[in-house]
């Protein structure tokens, strides 16, 4: 239940942020290094759409394909780590986003993808098999 709980959450905002990437292009320019672009011929702008449609399409896989879980779960936690350069491009640059605006923000958000690429991990693990609790019996005393 608890699993569910944290997969739905992930999924929630994975869809809702991968929005944010086709309405505010913007504002994640400056998250994309200029390797990037280079390596993948691609512009900034493409580079952010493609991102957003990468985590649209982890939250549906999230929520609408239960039997491939935990398949989803190891992309998402690959998406997670391919985004990470972009998160050290923005914090070594100095670049301010919404919401990581200030130095010790933008700090700390590299200490969140570690985190993020676990919860995709951990919410889309099968949950260990209960044992079954054996009954015991009581023991006989020998005279």
């Amino acid at each position: 239940m608890v699993r569910a709980v944290a997969r739905w959450i992930l999924a929630l905002a994975l869809g809702a942020i991968g929005i944010v990437h086709f309405v505010s292009t913007r504002g994640f320019r400056v998250v994309v290094p200029d390797w990037a672009t280079k390596a993948t011929r691609l512009d900034k702008e493409a580079i952010i759409i493609a991102s957003g449609a990468a985590e649209v399409a982890l939250a549906a896989g999230l929520i609408a394909l239960p039997w491939e879980r935990r398949r989803i779960g190891v992309a998402t936690a690959a998406f997670f780590v391919a985004v990470l350069p972009g998160n050290v491009h923005q914090w070594r640059t100095h670049r301010s986003t919404p919401g990581l605006d200030t130095e010790a923000r933008r700090f700390g958000r590299l200490f969140l993808q570690p985190l993020l690429v676990l919860w995709a991990l951990w919410s889309t693990a099968e949950p260990a098999p209960r044992r079954p609790t054996a009954l015991r019996r009581p023991r006989r005393r020998s005279r």
